[in-house]
Order: structure tokens, then sequence, then C-alpha cells
């Protein structure tokens, strides 16, 4: 498993901003790859600073297609398809949780570094009513904020980046708390506009 960690950590390198999106991709879909994108990031910006929004973006939009391609099979296979893959209290215990906190249970995920989970939260919002343009919306202004963030960092602290983002993670999450709940607002008001304009 290493080794085929390894080959496929060299192959995004190898790709440049494409393979980061491809392992982006990847670790929000079918695989596992903890950290993994985070770090290639960070290297991939320490060489070129001013990159960074670019390597960010492309970082982002490889996470929410592969984010939104478990999404959709939710939505198709419904809560069966979940239990496949989950073990029956981890499933009740998160659906409970995410119709009590609604979005922010997805929100707080997508921000948080691992071990914080995600994949169980993307599938939940596949069964639980979420729609389409709601789900890219949220998964994308959060996935966007973490990924821009460290990307920034980077193109700040170059080579020590990694550092300051492991010595600042307490703080970091407060912070990331904080976004979560502005995100959440946000996306709120915004269905109630489209709501208010539907009726209107």
């Amino acid at each position: 498993m290493h080794r085929l960690l390894g080959i496929i950590q060299a192959f995004a390198q190898g790709l440049g901003g494409p393979g980061l999106a491809l392992l982006a991709f990847a670790d929000s879909s079918f695989l596992s790859l903890p950290e993994v994108a985070d770090v290639l990031l960070v290297l991939q910006v320490v060489k070129s600073p001013h990159w960074w929004p670019y390597y960010a973006l492309l970082v982002t939009a490889g996470s929410v297609a592969g984010c939104y391609l478990l999404y959709a099979l939710a939505r198709k296979g419904g809560e069966l398809y979940l239990r496949r893959w989950f073990r029956q209290h981890h499933v009740d215990w998160g659906l409970k949780w995410f119709r009590r906190v609604g979005l922010l249970a997805l929100i707080i995920p997508s921000l948080a570094p691992p071990p914080v989970p995600l994949k169980i939260f993307i599938l939940l919002a596949g069964i639980s009513g979420v729609t389409p343009v709601t789900f890219l919306l949220t998964i994308t202004l959060s996935r966007g904020l973490r990924y821009g963030g460290e990307a920034l960092l980077a193109s700040w602290y170059g080579q020590h980046a990694l550092r300051v983002i492991e010595e600042n993670a307490g703080r970091g999450f407060l912070w990331l708390a904080a976004a979560a709940m502005v995100i959440s607002l946000a996306v709120v008001w915004w269905r109630r506009s489209r709501r208010t304009q539907v009726l209107d």
C-alpha cells in the first residue's frame, strides 16, 4: 500500500497542477490518501509561490469533483448503498447528527484536516435530500477555503509552511469553526433568497 501511495504521489508531482487535481479527486472519491493532497499542494506552492491561486483552484476543483461523484452515487443508491460501506451504528449516528445540525455536518469535516472523516457525510448529504446545487455550493466554499488557506500560507512561509500549519492546528480549528458558521449562514441565506424569488 505504501508503495502504491508513493507511485501515486510521484505521478501527481510529475504532472504538476493537473496531477494535484487528479490526486484530490481520487482522495475525495474512492481512495483514502490522508493529507497527501494538502502536503503536495504546499510543496508545489513553495516551488512557485506566485502561482498559489492556480494550485489551490485545481486541488479544490479535483476535490469537489470527487465529492460530487460520491454524493451522486448516494443519491442514486439511497441508504442501502451507504449501509454497504459503513457499519449500522455509524450510519444511524451520522444520519441523526446530519438531521440535527444540517449543512454544518458537511461543512466542518470539509474544512477540517484528517483524521476528521468526510466521505460518510458526503454520502449522508446524498441520501438526506440536499439538492445538487446546495451541495456543490457548500462543498466548493468549504474546500476552497481550506486549500486556498493552505496555499496562501505556503506562499507566505515557504518551506516552513507545513510546520506553521501543524503548530497552529488548534487555533486554526477555531477559525475553521467560525468559517463553517459563516458558510452555513451564507448557504441558508442563498437558499431562502432563491425560494423567495420563486414565490414572487
